[in-house]
């Protein structure tokens, strides 16, 4: 009886990689799509400031306007998707849609990582939905996996290849033995870094998704600015190839983990590039793939992998949504899946820890005078810190050559008694060059 309801209308902001792939994959499934979610799914209305282009591809199918408010305010859309991006004009539109009372998909994770907890709170108050499986990880479901199927954990940590662009970067760096800027103009020519690539270079991009994923997993408010943010642009061949000699590889992960260990209690949300055993799973992530590894008490480590951007991946996530949305249309606001998953009154305050109270491993790499007695003074400041080692190389130095490189591998211990150690060995005069210091994470 319910599939021969009227189906829901709903209007499309923007007609870009994402609100394209919505368009044909909602076009295209619309009638697997209708028997799932109940009733059927319809775009009524599409914004683009190039009209003739939209309706080139869209026909008469569909209203194409140029003013995205004109469909936030149209009192017969139930459902806005917004696929513009940004965090000005997309959050005025958002806030604008929920004010008239509608429902919101969106793929925008700068959005929900800055103004989320606004947003989420405006939504609450007018007792409409936000779905946001798109925003983290394009069409892998860890939003939901997070919500709904985890709910029965304590998530412990997250752990996420969450950028495709810089992960296609590192994989060609480790594959061909090349220097960041030249992989970065290849990934440029081959559509997969932006022209400015700066989000994605400077891990930003990364950490939006990871306050997100961090927020749903631990209950908390979005807190980006709390975020420990690194890029790759620093990174060099010669690290790469040291990690693989050592049984590692160099992914960017954005990382968020409870500790308990402190006072209170803390969270650690940073995305830096990580030295990961080769024998993970996720340090076998290649090219533009996405992968994110949770672990909960319950359940141990799980993996979700696929692609994480791209028209119809992430169209996929956001026709998910519309389906979620429709099946819960009519449902008492009390009865739905929470935004974050928590209860909004059930959120914590729990604090975002500095990165140098932040606990891990590291792999430094020092260029040093080939003289006697330098290991030993290094070694030394590493044990007047309390920092054990792991592993050492040292690279034979050519003939004639009177500096080498000096690896060395620790265990865990807090950033903030590293950053000490580092200090101290890097005023030393046998230390020839700036150190370099890489994050090391075992993820067992």
């Amino acid at each position: 009886m319910t599939t021969t309801m009227k189906p829901l209308q709903v209007g499309l902001l923007g007609f870009g990689t994402v609100g394209g792939g919505t368009w044909r994959v909602l076009r295209r499934n619309q009638e697997e799509i209708r028997r799932r979610a109940g009733r059927g799914i319809e775009i009524v209305a599409v914004s683009r400031r190039d009209l003739a282009a939209a309706r080139e591809q869209i026909g008469d199918a569909a209203r194409v306007v140029a003013d995205p408010f004109e469909i936030v305010r149209d009192p017969a859309i139930a459902i806005v998707v917004e696929t513009i991006g940004g965090t000005t004009l997309a959050r005025e539109l958002v806030l604008e849609a929920i004010r008239h009372g509608k429902h919101v998909v969106t793929a925008n994770k700068a959005l929900l990582a800055v103004h989320g907890t606004e947003v989420f709170a405006a939504a609450g108050e007018r007792g409409v939905m936000i779905a946001f499986e798109a925003a983290v990880a394009g069409g892998v479901p860890i939003i939901k996996a997070l919500r709904e199927g985890l709910s029965a954990n304590r998530i412990e940590w997250i752990a996420g290849i969450i950028n495709g662009t810089t992960n296609f970067i590192l994989s060609e760096m480790r594959a061909k033995g090349l220097d960041f800027g030249a992989v970065l103009k290849q990934a440029q020519a081959l559509g997969y870094a932006e022209a400015d690539p700066t989000f994605d270079i400077e891990g930003i991009d990364a950490a939006h998704k990871a306050t997100i994923m961090s927020a749903i997993a631990f209950g908390v408010p979005m807190q980006f600015d709390r975020a420990h943010v690194e890029g790759i642009a620093a990174l060099q061949a010669a690290d790469i190839r040291y990690a693989e000699q050592l049984g590692y590889r160099i992914k960017l992960l954005g990382i968020t983990k409870r500790r308990d260990d402190i006072a209170g209690g803390g969270i650690e949300l940073r995305v830096h590039p990580t030295l990961v055993p080769r024998e993970r799973l996720i340090a076998n992530v290649e090219g533009a793939m996405n992968a994110v590894v949770v672990h909960g008490d319950a359940v141990g480590t799980t993996l979700y992998y696929g692609r994480g951007a791209g028209a119809e991946p992430t169209a996929s996530a956001v026709v998910a949504d519309l389906v979620d949305v429709t099946r819960l249309h009519t449902a008492d606001p009390d009865h739905r899946v929470p935004h974050l998953a928590f209860q909004p009154g059930a959120l914590a305050a729990t604090r975002m820890l500095d990165i140098a109270e932040v606990v891990t491993s590291f792999y430094l790499r020092l260029r040093v005078a080939d003289q006697a007695g330098v290991l030993a003074r290094i070694t030394g400041i590493l044990a007047e810190h309390d920092i054990s080692i792991d592993a050492v190389l040292q690279r034979e130095s050519a003939e004639g050559e009177r500096q080498t490189d000096l690896i060395i591998l620790t265990h865990d211990t807090v950033e903030g008694r590293m950053n000490a150690a580092l200090a101290q060995m890097q005023a030393l005069p046998t230390v020839l060059a700036p150190i370099v210091r890489i994050r090391k994470e075992e993820l067992s």
